[in-house]
């Protein structure tokens, strides 16, 4: 059995986004019910008191500790979220609360692992914790994050990053992507890819993959749409024509079309190449194979297909796409330098 106790401590405070809060904890519980043995993982949402806390969505959160209760006890993983305003010409500025930002210095101070995810950065950032260091947050802050702190190296583009014993996530659901690295890094990749799947996520996506996805995950009403999303993605190798859709459906190519446009607001063939896309994007970011397999593992065929596909849906080409969000496993060679976003850009 795995005795080691893992104390995640995820920081709390008026106006804190609610999915920032709720996600990582979801991943760690999931974790604990999907290991073969104990994680040792005890998740503890702490606040300056007791009192409820009032999340951004107006949900209120009750801690299970205060600061100075935790004083004593060592904190293996600190989770940082963050909150936004709105001002009256529609953008979005991340906030931050002095007394918050002291807090997370103290703490960070006997941590083992310290995170953020969404515009929690912009704490970290304020506590001095990604001055040399590389760091992403969500993209409509990431420009305010470059301003404010010129000592930090802002990556607008991958979903989390992770610099020695910090990690900072990108916005909104990749606090899980964050979540689940976290637990790949603890307990290993097959543990992750489990709570993936419990997630419904098609993939544990690297670090390196950028905040703009494909759009697969629009919602299905219906349990036969959902089974035949699933169809394709295993069996993404093959040809995957409307008659080999429509047949697995057992209805008519006429019906097929409809029941895409309804339920997926696209057409099959779109939805397709947007699937292999996905899967060939996984590919480039993750190992070393040539385009050629590459295209024949995600069932474009020629090489050309897949560069015209990129082209058509990311406007970039499957070479460059693997240069700039390859995450270096699994890869031979050095992985390329960071974008940095400038300031003045």
């Amino acid at each position: 059995m795995n005795s080691v106790e893992r104390l995640i401590v995820v920081v709390l405070f008026e106006g804190v986004d609610l999915l920032d809060v709720t996600g990582p904890p979801e991943v760690f519980a999931l974790a604990r019910r999907e290991a073969e043995e104990a994680t040792g993982y005890d998740v503890v949402l702490a606040a300056e008191t007791r009192d409820p806390v009032t999340t951004g969505a107006g949900v209120r959160v009750l801690p299970d500790a205060t600061f100075e209760e935790l004083a004593a006890r060592g904190i293996d993983t600190l989770i940082v979220p963050g909150a936004v305003e709105v001002d009256e010409r529609g953008r979005v500025h991340a906030l931050t609360d002095p007394a918050v930002v002291r807090r997370v210095g103290e703490l960070a101070a006997r941590t083992r692992r310290v995170t953020s995810v969404c515009v929690g950065a912009h704490v970290l950032a304020a506590a001095g914790l990604l001055d040399g260091r590389r760091a992403t947050t969500h993209w409509s802050t990431a420009r305010q994050l470059a301003e404010e702190h010129p000592a930090v190296e802002v990556d607008a583009d991958p979903i989390f990053i992770r610099e020695g014993d910090v990690w900072t996530g990108a916005g909104i659901s990749s606090c899980l992507d964050l979540s689940l690295a976290l637990v790949a890094d603890d307990l290993g990749e097959a543990v992750a890819l489990r709570v993936a799947r419990q997630l419904v996520m098609y993939l544990k996506r690297p670090s390196g993959q950028s905040q703009f996805s494909v759009p697969l995950e629009q919602v299905a009403s219906t349990r036969r749409v959902e089974d035949l999303r699933h169809h394709i993605m295993r069996h993404i190798a093959e040809p995957l024509t409307v008659a080999d859709l429509a047949a697995h459906l057992h209805v008519s190519d006429r019906q097929l079309t409809r029941i895409f446009k309804t339920e997926l607001g696209t057409t099959p063939h779109a939805y397709v190449e947007s699937a292999r896309v996905e899967v060939a994007r996984h590919r480039l970011e993750s190992t070393d194979v040539t385009l050629e397999r590459v295209a024949s593992e995600c069932g474009f065929g020629t090489v050309d297909t897949l560069v015209r596909a990129f082209r058509r849906r990311l406007d970039t080409t499957p070479t460059e796409y693997r240069r700039r969000f390859r995450t270096g496993a699994g890869l031979h060679g050095d992985p390329p330098p960071p974008h940095r976003l400038s300031p003045k850009a």
